[in-house]
C-alpha cells in the first residue's frame, strides 16, 4: 500500500494492543526509500493517560501498569514534525525545528516497522513505539534517551511491549553509525523541508480514528 503526496493518515503508536497515541500526518512522499510525513502545529491528537488523567510518564512503571486507562483528546502545541521510516527499518527519524522554522536536531525514535491500514475511507499507520531514543545533533554528536525508562519497563515483560531489548539496542547503534557518517538522512536532507502552504491540520480527528490496531 502506498499513500500519496498531500494525503492525510493516522500515525497511531500501539501498545499491547491499545492505542497509546494518533497524530493526523500529512504524507510529504511515499516511495522505495520510505515514508515521510508532516506533523503540524495545531493538530488534533490523542494521548492514552491513566484514569487520574496523568501520562504514562509521569509515574512509575509499577504504577501505570494498575491503573485503568481514557482516550484524552488535545492538539499538537509543539513545533511542526518532519517524521520519515525508512521502509522496513524499525526506527523513524524526526526532524525537529524552533518556533522559527529553523532546524534543531534529529530524533531517532526506536519502533517496529510501522504496519499500514485502510478502513471506510481511512488510512493510516501503527507503530509500536520501543520507547529508548536517540537524538542526533546538528554536528552529528548523539545522546541516548529514555534509557532510565526503558530498563525500568524491561523489568515487567508480562506487561511491556519491547520483547527484545538487544535488537532495539542494536537498531540504535546501526542508525548512530549512519549519523557519524553524515550518511542519508543525516546528510542535511529535508532540513529546509517547507510545507505546502495548503496544508493545514484538521479541526479534529476524522471517525474511525480509533479502529483496532493492526500491530502491537
Amino acid at each position: 500500500m502506498r499513500f500519496r503526496p498531500g494525503q492525510l493518515i493516522m500515525h497511531r503508536n500501539v501498545r499491547r494492543g491499545r492505542i497509546g497515541w494518533v497524530r493526523p500526518a500529512r504524507v510529504v512522499a511515499d516511495d522505495e526509500r520510505g515514508l515521510l510525513v508532516w506533523v503540524d502545529r495545531g493538530s488534533p491528537v490523542t494521548n492514552e493517560v491513566a484514569d487520574d488523567g496523568r501520562g504514562m510518564r509521569a509515574m512509575p512503571f509499577t504504577e501505570w501498569i494498575t491503573r485503568s486507562y481514557r482516550i484524552k483528546h488535545g492538539f499538537w502545541l509543539g513545533p511542526p514534525v518532519l517524521k520519515f521510516m525508512p521502509a522496513g527499518a524499525a526506527h523513524s527519524v524526526w526532524w525537529f525545528r524552533d518556533d522559527d522554522g529553523k532546524f534543531l536536531n534529529w530524533y531517532v525514535n526506536l519502533e517496529e516497522p510501522g504496519v499500514r491500514w485502510a478502513d471506510d475511507g481511512l488510512t493510516g499507520i501503527d507503530v509500536v513505539d520501543q520507547d529508548l531514543d536517540v537524538i542526533v545533533r546538528p554536528d552529528r554528536s548523539w545522546a541516548w534517551k529514555d534509557e532510565e525508562e526503558f530498563v525500568e519497563r524491561l523489568a515487567f515483560p508480562q506487561h511491556y511491549w519491547v520483547s527484545d531489548p538487544a535488537a532495539v539496542r542494536a537498531e540504535g547503534r546501526r542508525v548512530i553509525k549512519l549519523a557519524e557518517a553524515g550518511d542519508f538522512p543525516f546528510d542535511g536532507t529535508w532540513c529546509d523541508f517547507q510545507p505546502d502552504p495548503a496544508w493545514t491540520p484538521p479541526t479534529e480527528l476524522p471517525s474511525g480514528w480509533d479502529r483496532p490496531p493492526v500491530a502491537g
